[in-house]
């Protein structure tokens, strides 16, 4: 099905327009006169059905509309800058697009990556990160990590890891003390998420506490900020292995009940079948496998 696209040109004058802040400004910058500005706008305000701009005094100011618009527009046209260096003819630079769950980002593969620029220097590593329930396809990447394997026809899959879930908390919570029993929980404080229902339920029967009542429940939307709330000491969450690994190796977690384990998210490599799979990538790919391998022993 043929993209349907406003005017290429009009676009363009619009980001930098919007960016600008003035007709004015743009036409200094694009080297046009303000009527050709003002025209190419109007061709984007009709090809849209709606006004970009609003006078204010002697001048056009983007209405908000118009601002969020711009900021589309000037992601796309990053892409396309980017994808042409990528792939022209005197392209030179090794770069590699990551885009993984926040946490996962954050917790396990950031941290490694200083392995990975050691033994490959002249190789970059973008990394962007989506919540867990983003789609697959959204955004621009050369690798994803995502927790379901997404649609396979349109990519290549490989497993990475498979998490196990266990109780975390602060060191400065427990203040030394060593818990004997999950039974113990009862005077505590459960900090749990929303994007991961069932995690505590889960954890609490495999440790034989189903019907245990926490003295309280403090309920996030996302696992990094219960993360951030249980490493602040508000209470105990379940944390996920080998991603939160490097947290108990630097004395930021602790796992008082470790003998108590469940199995957790499975999570998967995805690269775009049609993409090219220069050394580079590849390399990044094997050291991607192999630091996940060294995450399971």
């Amino acid at each position: 099905m043929p993209h349907q696209l406003p005017p290429l040109n009009a676009l363009r004058i619009f980001e930098v327009t919007a960016r600008a802040g003035s007709y004015t400004e743009a036409a200094k910058e694009l080297n046009l006169t303000h009527g050709a500005v003002s025209r190419q706008i109007q061709l984007l305000e009709h090809s849209l059905g709606q006004p970009l701009f609003r006078k204010e005094g002697q001048r056009m100011v983007a209405t908000g509309h118009a601002k969020a618009f711009a900021r589309e527009i000037s992601a796309a046209f990053d892409h396309i800058s980017d994808a042409s260096r990528r792939y022209g003819k005197n392209a030179a630079s090794k770069v590699i697009r990551v885009n993984a769950p926040a946490t996962l980002a954050m917790r396990w593969l950031i941290p490694q990556l200083a392995e990975f620029r050691a033994r490959h220097p002249a190789t970059e590593v973008r990394i962007s990160t989506a919540f867990s329930h983003d789609p697959v396809l959204k955004g621009s990447f050369d690798v994803a990590i995502r927790r379901a394997p997404g649609d396979q026809t349109q990519f290549e899959v490989a497993p990475l890891f498979t998490e196990n879930t266990t109780v975390i908390a602060s060191a400065a919570l427990l203040g030394g003390r060593a818990l004997k029993t999950p039974r113990q929980l009862e005077k505590a404080v459960l900090l749990s998420t929303e994007s991961r229902p069932g995690d505590w339920e889960n954890w609490l029967g495999a440790a034989g506490c189903a019907d245990l009542r926490p003295m309280q429940t403090l309920r996030f939307d996302h696992f990094f900020v219960t993360l951030q709330a249980v490493v602040d000491g508000m209470g105990f969450g379940i944390g996920t292995f080998p991603t939160l690994a490097a947290d108990v190796e630097l004395g930021r977690l602790v796992t008082p009940f470790p003998r108590w384990q469940v199995p957790g998210s499975a999570y998967f490599v995805l690269v775009p079948l049609d993409s090219d799979k220069p050394k580079h990538l590849r390399e990044f790919l094997a050291w991607l496998h192999a630091a996940s391998e060294r995450a399971a022993q």
